[in-house]
């Protein structure tokens, strides 16, 4: 965590900066740890531990910017790195759209603690960590004479970061994870060596998923047995939660005011306009208590605020930053999303497979690009033939085409099972007449 003499050290950079030639600076002081404890066929293979804090600095200098990072926080370092950082800055161009957020818009506190960290990291004990991914593994091994190996993992950590902006912000937040995860390769046909994965994460240790890992793992392996292509074609897609993040991340993209100012981004002009199913209804909603993603204020201090980002398929907001805002000569509204939320449906991910009656379910992708200009996109995949509502040939080596744009107006259903400690909760989706190509 932050201490506050390191607080008070940030806040002396700052008014050092203001003293020597900055007319504006922008502040971060930071630190993260982590430790893992990966295990391989049950026994100790790997231990890691890591901690990291720094400072980054934004210096604002006769309409010039330059950006600096140290982590040598004591004042005769940073003395040395603001003093170069001015006179290097004063050597750059003249950018006069780098200017500080509008202070109105800034967070002023005052809002509930959003209780994103557990204390208890630092009571656990290692062996009782270890003892964690043991108990991952133990779901493995000798459970199938074709598993080759199983890897397991128990890792968590810590995150915190203190803001200070010149005019007039300040602002603090801190977060934990913990994480237990297991992947299992096995002995297919041939030469084949499938392997699959599953994991559980939490903000809370009390809430960690300790058990049935290595189990979900080794399920999830085995059902690949026998994978093949099948026939090319339009099939109806259905994606399950933990891949449905792979088609929704090319629509965020083309939101960003970076895409915009570049005209790299097939929303551009879009604002207002129905660009997906009625279906598609998203919304980011940053201030729920003890949720992944949650927080009160973005990277530039602006106040996040619950917004609708498509609703019922019309596109309602873009992330436009102060700098690209004043590129573009448009009003600004956040750097990023937070917490996105799609609106669900009625079913999971069963219910939703057994309303299709020709068409595939996809659990993983396998390299691809999505064109962030046309939309255009093809991926690799892999999953399930869906005959008459039931799951029968695995399939992989296939690929999925088509154009982002398309593909969300054939959203034909929603599930209800997005992945609950995810900051992007998305359930299964269900896509109709998807172009696969196969044999």
């Amino acid at each position: 965590m932050i201490t506050d003499d390191n607080k008070k050290l940030a806040q002396w950079a700052m008014e050092y900066a203001l003293k020597n030639g900055c007319q504006a600076a922008k502040l971060v002081l930071y630190t993260n740890s982590n430790s893992s404890f990966e295990l391989r066929d049950g026994k100790m293979d790997r231990l890691q531990q890591a901690t990291e804090n720094g400072l980054g600095l934004n210096l604002y200098v006769d309409g010039r910017f330059g950006s600096f990072s140290t982590n040598r926080l004591n004042k005769k370092e940073l003395e040395t790195l603001i003093k170069n950082g001015i006179d290097s800055t004063r050597y750059l161009a003249v950018d006069e759209s780098r200017i500080l957020a509008d202070p109105a818009r800034y967070y002023k506190g005052g809002k509930p603690d959003l209780q994103l960290f557990d204390k208890t990291l630092y009571n656990l004990n290692p062996d009782d960590k270890v003892e964690l991914a043991k108990v991952a593994a133990g779901e493995v091994m000798g459970k199938d004479e074709r598993v080759i190996s199983v890897d397991s993992s128990y890792s968590d950590g810590e995150s915190s970061s203190y803001r200070l902006i010149s005019n007039g912000f300040e602002g603090e937040s801190k977060s934990t994870w913990f994480s237990v995860s297991a992947s299992v390769s096995i002995k297919g046909e041939g030469e084949a060596r499938p392997q699959d994965y599953w994991y559980g994460s939490s903000l809370f240790y009390d809430k960690l998923t300790k058990t049935g890992i290595g189990a979900k793992a080794l399920e999830r392996v085995l059902r690949k047995l026998g994978q093949k292509k099948a026939k090319s074609g339009k099939y109806t897609m259905v994606v399950d939660p933990m891949n449905v993040g792979n088609l929704l991340s090319p629509m965020l993209s083309a939101l960003y005011g970076s895409a915009l100012q570049q005209k790299n981004s097939f929303l551009m002009d879009k604002l207002d306009a129905k660009v997906a199913s009625s279906l598609f209804t998203l919304r980011d909603e940053p201030h729920a208590i003890g949720a992944n993603g949650s927080r009160y204020f973005d990277n530039e201090g602006v106040a996040t605020q619950p917004r609708a980002i498509f609703d019922g398929g019309v596109l309602k907001t873009y992330f436009i930053d102060t700098y690209n805002a004043k590129k573009m000569g448009v009003a600004p509204t956040i750097s990023s999303p937070s917490r996105l939320i799609l609106t669900p449906g009625d079913k999971d991910l069963k219910g939703l497979v057994a309303d299709v009656q020709q068409g595939i379910l996809v659990t993983g992708f396998n390299g691809g690009n999505s064109n962030s200009s046309t939309g255009d996109f093809s991926y690799g995949i892999e999953g399930f033939l869906i005959e008459n509502g039931q799951l029968t040939q695995p399939v992989n080596e296939m690929n999925v085409t088509g154009n982002m744009i398309t593909l969300w107006n054939s959203l034909a259903a929603v599930g209800n099972d997005p992945q609950p400690n995810r900051s992007w909760q998305i359930p299964s989706l269900v896509f109709d007449g998807v172009n696969f190509s196969g044999l």
